[in-house]
């Protein structure tokens, strides 16, 4: 059984920066993939950033330049450092990780304020 546990999600100011941290039960080099999606009230889950096993990262147009997701294999975690966060940022922020099976953590809330 896979579990993955966010933290980091809280309350900022625009402007301001956090770092999302997922936790996994187990190796995350067995992974094909791990990344970040993220929910807002009344719209759908979407990609924010995505790590392949090979290390080839993808971000979302709307987080590029601002977000940089990285893995530590030896923690067995996949952060997203978020900087210069925006009232739009605001959602619910998971972790996915994608192996036999898509896997999903229970979800971090983010808040920005204006």
């Amino acid at each position: 059984q896979v579990q993955l546990v966010e933290s980091g999600g809280g309350l900022v100011q625009a402007g301001g920066s956090l770092r999302l941290s997922c936790a996994a039960s187990g190796s995350i080099f067995r992974f094909n993939a791990m990344g970040w999606y993220r929910q807002a009230p009344g719209k759908q889950r979407e990609l924010v950033a995505r790590e392949t096993r090979g290390g080839s990262r993808n971000y979302a147009d709307f987080v590029k330049g601002r977000f940089t997701i990285s893995r530590d294999l030896a923690k067995n975690t996949v952060s997203l450092q978020m900087n210069n966060l925006q009232p739009e940022d605001t959602a619910v922020y998971y972790c996915n990780a994608v192996g036999d099976s898509p896997y999903w953590g229970q979800g971090t809330q983010v808040t920005v304020s204006s």
